[in-house]
């Protein structure tokens, strides 16, 4: 097991800050909050997930879904941030369950996160691929197929991957301010128009919930929030990572759910309580843009949907980001090939990572184009449904992992923060994993789909543990470095 020595501070190859870092560049906590705010593609998430969340989960309750996602979330981070100072190593997830509950789950962790991850950077991609072609129909009336728009998107994001990461998080700043004033307009248009039958606070009472279904409600809101987590694990090139992880933890977590909460509330009040759900079963892509164009003007309906594009490749660039340092802590513990651990020398940026989460993605967006495939119907769906199920199991292990880790840890901390919490997070998430996995053929589409991309979401976390096996058995070196 990992020696928690003294301190109770785990020490982990590519690590810690102040240490020879070749990754550390110094970044402050409204630069990661900005990555991290990013991969939540709000923009995407409020004209493309929000709609359909209503029309699936047949509620106009998905405000107060949001609300108490943030909620559970930010119990979640109470053990999350306070790991976060003690075990100094980018692999997050990973990294916390390894130090929690042994190598062996922490390996299986780590292909699980990596699977993921991976997973939401194509299933992402493909939705730029298919808005950009959209919008060049529309309004060049230039008919493009989906794949070369996703393949020159996944370029411009290895250009931007094998640079330093100041780089990205200038894009990912940009694209954001973007996108949250357009929606913030929207929202200000509605308000200031006293919205369909006037503003009201039925969206948010606890009474809605018996309206629809809770669970489909406060998965959708769930998957709002995934990469939120991102904040640890950039903390190789973080400004003093103990303390700027937890802040941007924090900050990223209430600034997605207030402004989900929010904007979500917009959009109930603008169609009105009673005619939401109807109206996004009757055309959920044009949902958030028809109310844009009522309340605001067509003029900001198409700023909207161009700014679309951009939003969800921010999306695919933090995504990628997550992926390359997955990948890259994985290399610098021994677990992946080391070459994979190499920094650049000129941008100090873990270039050749970046290039295999490329490559990987370039590869599975050509076959699923060959194939045929729908790249929403069939790769955005199944591939975000997966990714979702795989985080929040994620999230449910990190929970345990912060409850044994201070068990055998010889430092004193709040009951609060090592058991409470984590334990309340716990219970919080197994019950998110149950109706996600009970609503998981809804949510891939097909039943299917639901068992083989679960078996495959499965069988990445299987593939984990038997590593972490092998290595014991046969390179015990390398198992002792995980």
């Amino acid at each position: 097991m990992t020696d928690l020595s003294q301190t109770g501070h785990v020490e982990a190859p590519g690590g810690a800050a102040g240490s020879g870092n070749p990754l550390d560049r110094g970044l402050g906590v409204s630069q990661i909050v900005f990555m991290v705010v990013a991969a939540a593609a709000p923009l995407g998430l409020v004209a493309g997930g929000v709609p359909l969340a209503f029309a699936v989960s047949g509620s106009p309750g998905m405000p107060l879904y949001f609300a108490l996602s943030t909620v559970m979330l930010l119990v979640f981070a109470v053990g999350f941030t306070l790991m976060a100072g003690r075990v100094r190593n980018a692999g997050a997830f990973y990294a916390y369950v390894q130090a929690g509950l042994g190598r062996i789950p922490g390996l299986s962790a780590a292909t699980l996160a990596l699977f993921s991850y991976t997973l939401l950077l194509v299933g992402v991609n493909a939705y730029v691929g298919v808005a950009t072609s959209n919008v060049l129909e529309r309004y060049a009336d230039v008919g493009t197929p989906w794949w070369s728009w996703a393949l020159v998107s996944l370029g411009v994001i290895a250009f931007l991957g094998h640079r330093d990461i100041e780089l990205s998080a200038k894009v990912l700043g940009a694209v954001l301010v973007l996108e949250s004033l357009l929606l913030l307009v929207m929202d200000a248009g509605i308000v200031g128009h006293g919205g369909a039958h006037g503003l009201t606070a039925e969206p948010l009472a606890p009474s809605i919930v018996g309206t629809g279904s809770l669970g489909l409600g406060v998965m959708f809101a769930i998957f709002g929030f995934i990469g939120f987590e991102a904040t640890a694990v950039f903390r190789n090139e973080a400004k003093d990572p103990d303390a700027t992880v937890p802040r941007a933890t924090y900050v990223a977590i209430l600034v997605i759910g207030v402004f989900y909460s929010f904007t979500v509330w917009a959009i109930v009040v603008g169609a009105g309580v009673d005619a939401v759900v109807g109206a996004a079963r009757t055309d959920p892509e044009g949902l958030v843009l028809g109310l844009a164009q009522s309340y605001v003007g067509s003029v900001w309906a198409d700023a909207m949907q161009l700014l679309l594009i951009t939003s969800q490749f921010a999306c695919v660039l933090a995504f990628h980001n997550v992926v390359t340092r997955y990948q890259f802590a994985l290399a610098r513990a021994g677990a992946l090939p080391a070459a994979l651990g190499v920094v650049h020398p000129r941008h100090r940026a873990p270039s050749a990572s970046s290039a295999v989460a490329s490559a990987v993605a370039f590869v599975t967006t050509l076959v699923v184009a060959a194939l045929g495939l729908d790249p929403i119907g069939d790769l955005y769906a199944w591939f975000s449904g997966a990714a979702t199920l795989g985080i929040v199991l994620l999230m449910a292990a990190t929970s345990l992992a912060v409850i044994g880790f201070f068990r055998r840890a010889d430092e004193r901390q709040p009951v609060w923060r090592t058991v409470v919490a984590p334990a309340v997070a716990f219970l919080g998430l197994a019950c998110v994993v149950c109706m996600m996995v009970a609503n998981f053929p809804l949510l891939v589409g097909t039943t299917t789909g639901a068992w083989v991309i679960g078996g495959l979401v499965a069988l990445s976390a299987v593939a984990g543990a038997v590593q972490a096996l092998v290595l014991r058995a046969r390179r015990p070196a390398h198992y002792e470095r995980l």
